[in-house]
């Protein structure tokens, strides 16, 4: 098979990088079962014109897959673009961790990276206002570990509990089928714990130029675990080495129309062209008594922990060198899950993780099928999978006569002694409850650093200006009740916003 690539134009006079597949030999057509098929493009009949045969197994073959080749999109993080790469350890952090990714300087590890919009469906354009998701799938020595986050070091709410709620604000309101700016904004202006991430989203990174110019953050606490079993909090950043770039919001509109692929396309491009994007992967450190007199809690997901009392240290770079071969088995049925943890690596109490540890599996159980973990793409393909798990749907993988019950006397798979010694053991205690520390949280301190201290003089005009255009589709008394979280940000906010809003007031009376 020889491989040929073009560059062609869309509808749109974009270019676009193509590949093409050209055979030495002619193959033949089969069916799923590899059986020949010798007429393609005719039913059996009864007659040129009669009805068709309930026996032709060629159109049966086809149709019936034909009917089922689409699976479930995904709830959340539906359109998105994948590819391929490796991961470098360019610093020791051994003194922080054991896990075997970052054992020696000069090792690479391949990954597999997907990126994409969070709140629109499958068909919906790459230039809108929304987080952008940055997941990386590590193919381990010990099995796969996922880091699943965001172009954001922080999300809106920080307890799993509101996750489902927040996501249906951002989707379409279940009568008019529309998206609706009052339930967005009514969500956000009675959960104050949102507006952190709410000023970064209108702000100029609320629209990247493409997924190559922004960064990505493991957005998460976790723990890392070292040899001794000495355990430190940590957070985790890739920076992109091409650079930020983000778009304004009249061209990321133009875009919408003109080129909705416009993302997957770049980053497509891009690698095909043979400039393979990079990202320098830090990790900010804290220890376990800095964690228990932190003055923030350091496992709230609305938070950042400020570089100047938890500096980056380096790790390594994450490099992207392949496009997918095909997009639905390599990227569509991708899956990633923050539950894939290695030894050296463990989750923290951050409530959102804690909630996600689950949600991620489920829903690629429910999309993909039990046994998704046997899709090549999400295969641990470096190790060899041994447990007393077995059979299902699809099932690929078989252990033949291997014991499928622990303990037992047939040499069945053991426990491993360094899994266990890495495993870090704590002490909790507390009374079990559900605590709401919606409304008495320090909400806004960090959205003022943020506003005033981050954003120049002329993103926050563009921010105010980003907000102003969304916030004033929604009700009247929604904008009255946003005017007063903006204010509570700071006065020059608030007072911004509302001037901004005054010419629409018009449309909406309070209620």
């Amino acid at each position: 098979m020889r491989q040929k690539f073009f560059f062609t134009k869309n509808k749109s006079n974009l270019l676009y990088l193509k590949m093409y597949f050209f055979q030495d030999s002619p193959r033949y057509i089969t069916t799923k079962a590899g059986a020949p098929v010798g007429v393609k493009t005719s039913i059996q009949t009864v007659g040129e014109n009669g009805p068709l045969l309930l026996q032709d197994v060629n159109f049966l073959d086809e149709i019936s897959s034909f009917t089922r080749e689409r699976i479930p999109e995904r709830v959340v993080h539906a359109k998105g673009a994948g590819a391929f790469g490796y991961f470098e350890v360019t610093n020791d952090i051994t003194k922080y961790c054991a896990a075997k990714v970052f054992e020696t300087i000069g090792k690479r590890t391949p990954i597999a990276v997907r990126f994409s919009t969070v709140g629109g469906e499958s068909g919906s354009a790459d230039t809108v206002r929304d987080p952008r998701g940055f997941a990386v799938k590590f193919y381990t020595d010990d099995g796969n570990w996922d880091l699943v986050g965001n172009n954001t070091p922080i999300f809106f709410i920080r307890n799993a509990a509101l996750f489902p709620s927040f996501v249906h604000t951002q989707k379409r309101n279940p009568a008019t089928h529309l998206k609706d700016p009052d339930m967005f904004w009514d969500f956000l202006t009675l959960r104050p714990e949102t507006t952190h991430q709410t000023i970064y989203h209108f702000g100029d990174r609320g629209i990247p130029d493409g997924y190559r110019h922004m960064n990505g953050y493991g957005s998460h606490t976790f723990k890392l675990v070292n040899a001794q079993g000495v355990a430190h909090w940590v957070k985790f950043h890739y920076k992109t080495n091409q650079g930020i770039k983000n778009l304004p919001a009249d061209k990321a509109a133009e875009l919408e129309s003109t080129d909705p692929d416009y993302s997957i396309r770049d980053l497509y491009n891009a690698i095909g062209r043979g400039e393979y994007p990079s990202w320098t992967f830090y990790i900010q450190v804290m220890t376990m008594a800095q964690g228990e007199t932190c003055k923030f809690n350091p496992f709230d997901m609305t938070k950042i922990w400020p570089h100047s009392e938890y500096p980056l240290i380096p790790v390594g770079k994450l490099v992207l060198n392949r496009n997918p071969k095909d997009y639905f088995a390599e990227v569509e049925q991708l899956a990633f899950n923050p539950a894939n943890l290695v030894p050296g690596i463990e989750p923290s109490p951050d409530k959102m993780l804690q909630g996600r540890l689950l949600a991620y599996g489920d829903t690629h159980r429910h999309r993909l099928g039990a046994n998704f973990l046997q899709i090549p793409v999400n295969c641990p393909y470096r190790v060899t999978i041994a447990n007393y798990q077995r059979d299902g749907p699809q099932v690929m993988q078989h252990q033949e006569g291997c014991p499928n019950y622990f303990p037992n006397s047939f040499s069945g798979p053991q426990e491993c002694p360094r899994a266990q010694r890495l495993q870090h053991k704590y002490n909790l205690s507390g009374d079990v409850d559900r605590y709401d520390n919606g409304q008495t949280e320090d909400n806004f301190s960090q959205a003022t650093t943020l506003y005033t201290q981050v954003f120049d003089d002329a993103e926050k005009e563009r921010c105010v200006a980003n907000i102003v255009a969304s916030l004033k589709n929604a009700a009247g008394f929604i904008q009255e009740r946003a005017i007063k979280i903006f204010t509570q940000v700071h006065p020059d906010l608030g007072r911004k916003v509302a001037l901004g809003l005054a010419p629409y007031k018009k449309y909406h009376a309070n209620l």
